[in-house]
């Protein structure tokens, strides 16, 4: 039992703060009140403290490497697109009430031959026939991913497939089509794709002769620092139709684009994975070869005009930040960067907030969760300064309460593997995976 007193409470719908006091028992918030008097109970004084939900980063491939970064960051859930449920079973078992986040997975990704990741693996397979669509989908309700996910090189013919199977165990499915040459963001919404990962197939609907590999001519000529804002309303517009949900994850086309400038912090949590090197050793690379700058870079404001204007057409737009794909996307500190990133884009500071909250977990169908309301999951930041003032406070942890529990960022980081934890896990895990005849990969 914790008692959370004189703190100032966000609202998450008006953006209001008012000074109460929060009870929590167990996992839940049970009462919200000035001046809550009761016996028995751990007090903690929040005076002069601002308290938000815990965060919600809508994309992410997670390890066991690295997660406890993230609630070290203040993101006490994340939706994982695309990994292996069986490697993050005791993640999704535990519900949040570890020291890792709250995980929301889809289990390997189905993409088509030849596999822009290669070969058969636990982590993607490559689809060329109907019966195996069937099957994988059939394997992954099995064995409990919470969506499906497909990828830009399956045959449009198979993602209807893997749409109506999903379809019919009530699964979402969810797309990266960046690199699709057959399928850009319309014909996903008409085979019935819930999910565009990346803002993708956007802009292939706008410009149809572009791809990720098309020459440089045209490239060249699209408008990327100036984007046409009557040709995104257009597409947008036909997306709002079917209902399709947009993550944009800005800040994986924007530290790519900034390349060796690439944004970073001087936080505790930052310090402390850049000193861990053994986790991201390709980032120094990728940024010094200045990697994906020409291909990813370049598109960063269009797709945050894209995200912008969907949202303010009616559309769902959440925050997410593909950890650790691209370069130097922290664990959870990309996140706080991607709120900045919303702000920039024309979203006001409560707005990109609600992006990573109340509105996250509306997409998500989670009734109890990324609000401060009785009966709700007591997941909560407090924070030092304001975040409604200045988006940068989200940074400002004092504390993380997750699923209850009360944490300090410190205590967190003690509790990251050392390398060797890491090199006896995966050996683990490899072996897992073979006994199930499954090519870990790389």
């Amino acid at each position: 039992m914790k008692l959370l007193k004189n703190g100032f409470i966000v609202n998450m719908e008006t953006g209001e703060f008012s000074r109460q006091d929060i009870y929590i028992e167990n996992n839940e918030i049970i009462k919200i009140a000035p001046n809550i008097q009761m016996d028995d109970v751990e007090a903690i004084d929040c005076t002069n403290k601002w308290l938000i939900p815990g965060l919600i980063d809508m994309h992410v491939h997670i390890k066991k490497h690295f997660a406890n970064y993230f609630t070290a960051a203040g993101i006490t859930t994340v939706r994982n697109t695309a990994g292996s449920i069986i490697e993050l079973k005791p993640f999704i078992d535990a519900n949040g009430s570890k020291l890792e986040p709250r995980v929301i997975s889809a289990d390997r990704m189905i993409d088509g031959p030849p596999g822009l990741w290669g070969d058969d693996t636990a982590y993607n397979i490559n689809v060329d026939n109907a019966d195996l669509a069937k099957q994988e989908v059939a394997r992954q309700v099995e064995l409990g991913a919470h969506f499906i996910k497909v990828y830009g090189w399956l045959d449009p013919e198979y993602m209807e497939v893997v749409v109506s199977e999903a379809r019919k165990h009530n699964l979402e499915v969810s797309s990266d089509i960046l690199y699709s040459k057959k399928v850009d963001a319309l014909h996903a919404a008409a085979i019935g794709i819930d999910w565009l990962e990346h803002g993708s197939g956007i802009i292939q609907a706008m410009y149809p002769e572009w791809s990720m590999d098309a020459p440089k001519e045209i490239w060249d000529s699209i408008p990327w620092e100036q984007p046409d804002e009557q040709l995104i309303e257009s597409i947008c517009k036909e997306l709002l139709k079917k209902d399709i949900k947009l993550c944009p994850t800005i800040v994986l086309y924007d530290q790519m684009r900034l390349a060796e400038h690439y944004w970073t912090t001087t936080h505790e949590v930052v310090h402390h994975m850049e000193n861990s090197d053994y986790l991201f050793k390709h980032w120094p690379q990728a940024v010094q070869a200045k990697q994906g700058q020409v291909t990813f870079g370049i598109q960063t404001k269009t797709i945050q005009k894209i995200a912008y204007t969907y949202y303010k057409m009616g559309g769902t737009v959440v925050t997410g930040t593909d950890t650790p794909a691209g370069s130097f996307t922290y664990p959870g500190f990309a996140l706080h960067r991607e709120l900045q990133l919303f702000v920039d884009a024309g979203f006001t500071p409560l707005e990109a907030l609600q992006q990573a909250t109340i509105n996250a977990a509306k997409a998500l169908k989670v009734a109890d969760l990324g609000d401060i309301k009785e009966g709700f999951t007591a997941d909560l930041l407090v924070l030092n300064e304001n975040p409604l003032s200045d988006i940068e406070n989200t940074m400002k942890i004092d504390r993380i309460v997750k699923d209850g529990k009360l944490h300090a960022i410190h205590e967190l980081l003690e509790n990251i593997p050392t390398e060797q934890e890491i090199n006896d896990y995966t050996k683990e895990l490899i072996k897992t995976f073979e006994e199930l005849g499954l090519n870990a990969g790389n």
